[in-house]
């Protein structure tokens, strides 16, 4: 699942050839992602420039005049620019087109992407308004995170994942931010001290701000707007090395299960 470096890695590929141009045309070809695509954006937004494009957790928004498009990428979606005259192939489900003859083209297979039209700001959808700080909120520090923990008792690995958390932190960059940090994911929320959910917090941070330098992670099927791929998994400590040796220590690494998600840690370095 695209995470958000990948987002943003998108957000700051699409950025220079969207800010200010002029939607001509959107081309629906498949309307069934997570939700219906809105009729309300064929109709609405071409003739509008597109004013900012932004992130917010994993979701980025095209705002113009009247509305912002919502967008979010899914299991296994991704957006490219390319020229108009270039055929669709599978499982391309919808275009923006630009003034110049590009379009911004949504590649989705497993349909669960979504692409939704509002007019009020794009913080007040009812998928957005209870969305926790971003990582590098102001507010986004050890002691907001030891207080939200009070009487947790979920694995803190699933509490950094929450979005009511913390907005965007996915399961790679959960379980490398835990290994950065020295804490072990299966560690109810509620038994780690101020002092160590302060190192988390710089833990997420420098984990992100490293993945979005080097383009996102590539495991299945993300690459960036250009079609290049992201070149974090190089760097993944833990994340997918279950029996392979941690870095520090030696110690094989294990990998137990989460609720519906793998867990990788070094059972020395992480307690």
């Amino acid at each position: 699942m695209p995470e958000l470096p990948e987002v943003e890695t998108t957000r700051r590929g699409i950025t220079p050839h969207l800010l200010g141009r002029c939607v001509t045309a959107v081309v629906v070809r498949e309307p069934r992602l997570r939700w219906p695509v809105p009729v309300a954006l064929v109709q609405e937004l071409p003739g509008q420039r597109i004013a900012a494009v932004r992130r917010r957790g994993k979701y980025l928004f095209l705002e113009a005049r009247t509305g912002t498009v919502i967008l979010h990428l899914g299991m296994s979606g991704s957006l490219r620019l390319v020229s108009l005259s270039t055929a669709p192939g599978p499982h391309e489900h919808l275009d923006l087109v630009i003034a110049e003859e590009t379009c911004l083209r949504l590649r989705d297979p497993r349909r669960f992407g979504v692409v939704l039209w509002t007019r009020e700001p794009a913080e007040h959808h009812p998928l957005l308004a209870a969305l926790g700080p971003e990582p590098w909120d102001a507010g986004f520090t050890g002691a907001y995170l030891y207080g939200r923990a009070r009487g947790r008792r979920v694995a803190v690995k699933n509490f950094i994942m929450d979005s009511h958390t913390v907005a965007g932190v996915g399961n790679i960059y959960a379980n490398e931010a835990l290994y950065a940090a020295g804490i072990r994911p299966t560690r109810p929320a509620r038994r780690i001290s101020p002092s160590r959910y302060e190192r988390l917090g710089e833990a997420i941070r420098e984990v992100l701000e490293r993945a979005i330098r080097d383009g996102g992670t590539t495991l299945r099927d993300f690459t960036d707007t250009s079609g290049r791929p992201g070149y974090f998994a190089q760097h993944l400590r833990v994340y997918g090395r279950a029996g392979g040796a941690c870095g520090r220590c030696g110690t094989p690494v294990r990998q137990v299960r989460l609720g519906q998600r793998s867990a990788y840690f070094c059972p020395r370095c992480q307690r």
